[in-house]
């Protein structure tokens, strides 16, 4: 086993600096993850309403059957960060290597899984008819080539792990530019391609995923990067450290599966308004999510900045750390929250026209609507994703999900109840249930932030030889 030698390079200097340098790369390719996401609603809702409507009811359910992803995932970063902090170099290149085995064998499973229960849950959410079946069209592809996602997102899990975030977020932007010139050509039938409509959308995506596996995988192994992955290492595979991911990140994949079942009864509330505010919802979602993905991005930056000042035992760094990245991510969602608010109008005409009347007026008006209400609630998102992605780096995860389940099923769904059917506040009362959820939820989260118990919390992450 080679030397430890404990790695430098965001453990020392400016805790702000450290910062931008995880975090501000991850910030960059996440954000643009969304804006792929808002330019292929953009093209689908040229469609017309179904497409943008059947996308949503999908990933109601994608959302559910892909949280084991999260699971591995969560549980890889601490473990690789940790690994690398400390200098274990032979034990961070055999935790890779397994990530990678354990998220192909879990895409297939539960890919499959998708497969057969697709039709029935998209039924149960409350699609039907063309919205239905371009649901299923798009979501068939997804499943079928879900090993290609689940591995893309270890090779930026892994790169963050290890210190080269800029070359995450390369790999990410190259993914996602691919993705925004296949959209358009496979959905409509540009130059020599076929039409495909939303099955363009989806193999869209899927080349793009699947672009940064295999580019990520031979950089890996040609040495490019601060870890190089061998055929054979000096650490034999096996079992271990797949257990260790899944059993650290359990809770976080306990909170996701929670957290996408209870967007699928939002789902399911959100539809009984019709199929207009379900493509209002879809849209706004889509928007409200850029700011939301950019913080995502910092904390996953920061999470992996976490994991290797604790490998290097330096307490005092790690809670600079954790409080200065909070106010970052707070001035971020405020100010995009202010831009979403007074600007809701001009976002949603982007998507739908209002002055053409009939249906796009009124999934313009409803977007208006819901963007405004949910804008309140931004701020607290920021704040409440930094903390988990801080626990998250210390491999703690199960504060997070307690405090996300209370937040999802204990808040917001009696909240639901009472203000959209009991208050007669119609889907307005769900854009208000969904906001105070989230602002008291934080409040709550905070508080136990500030106990400082992840500061002493450690994975093992001496691999055996």
């Amino acid at each position: 086993m080679s030397e430890p030698v404990k790695y430098k390079g965001h453990v020392e200097g400016s805790v702000l600096r450290s910062i931008f340098r995880m975090g501000l790369p991850s910030m960059i390719g996440f954000g643009a993850a969304n804006v792929y996401d808002i330019i292929d609603m953009f093209w689908l809702a040229r469609l017309g309403v179904d497409p943008p409507a059947a996308i949503t009811f999908f990933f109601a359910f994608f959302w559910v059957i892909s949280s084991v992803n999260m699971i591995a995932g969560t549980g890889s970063v601490s473990i690789i960060s940790q690994n690398f902090g400390s200098g274990n170099i032979d034990a961070t290149e055999v935790s890779i290597k397994e990530t990678f085995i354990l998220k192909a064998i879990l895409a297939v499973g539960f890919g499959a899984i998708g497969l057969l229960i697709l039709e029935p849950v998209l039924t149960l959410l409350g699609a039907e008819g063309s919205v239905l079946r371009m649901a299923l069209e798009y979501g068939r592809i997804q499943l079928y080539a879900m090993v290609f996602p689940f591995c893309a997102f270890t090779v930026y899990t892994a790169l963050r792990g290890i210190g080269n975030p800029k070359w995450a977020m390369t790999l990410m932007l190259t993914s996602i530019a691919l993705n925004m010139i296949l959209d358009p050509v496979l959905i409509f039938g540009w130059w020599i391609f076929p039409e495909l409509g939303v099955a363009g959308a989806a193999w869209a995506s899927i080349i793009g995923y699947a672009f940064s596996v295999i580019a990520g995988l031979a950089l890996f192994c040609g040495g490019v990067f601060n870890v190089k992955l061998h055929l054979v290492g000096k650490i034999r595979l096996g079992i271990n450290t797949m257990f260790k991911i899944m059993r650290i990140g359990a809770p976080s994949g306990i909170s996701a599966v929670s957290f996408s079942l209870s967007r699928s009864v939002l789902m399911w509330f959100v539809g009984y308004y019709g199929t207009e505010i379900v493509a209002a919802y879809g849209v706004g979602n889509r928007i409200s999510a850029f700011g939301i993905m950019v913080v995502v991005g910092l904390g996953l930056g920061i999470s992996a900045l976490i994991g290797q000042i604790l490998g290097a035992e330096n307490h005092e760094r790690a809670w600079k750390t954790s409080k200065q990245s909070i106010w970052l991510s707070t001035v971020v969602m405020t100010a995009f929250g202010a831009v979403c608010f007074f600007g809701a109008d001009l976002l949603m005409r982007m998507f739908f026209d209002s002055s053409a009347g009939g249906q796009s007026a009124q999934v313009h008006h409803a977007g208006v609507v819901f963007l405004r209400i949910i804008a309140f609630s931004f701020p607290f998102v920021g704040i409440f994703i930094t903390i988990e992605q801080v626990f998250c780096g210390a491999g703690k995860n199960l504060p997070p999900m307690l405090f996300g389940i209370a937040a999802n099923w204990l808040l917001e769904i009696p909240l639901i109840w009472g203000l959209a059917w009991m208050a007669g506040m119609n889907e307005t009362g769900v854009w208000l249930a969904v906001t105070a959820a989230h602002v008291i939820a934080t409040a709550a989260f905070i508080v136990y932030y500030h106990r400082k118990t992840w500061l002493h919390y450690r994975v093992k992450t001496t691999a055996p030889a």
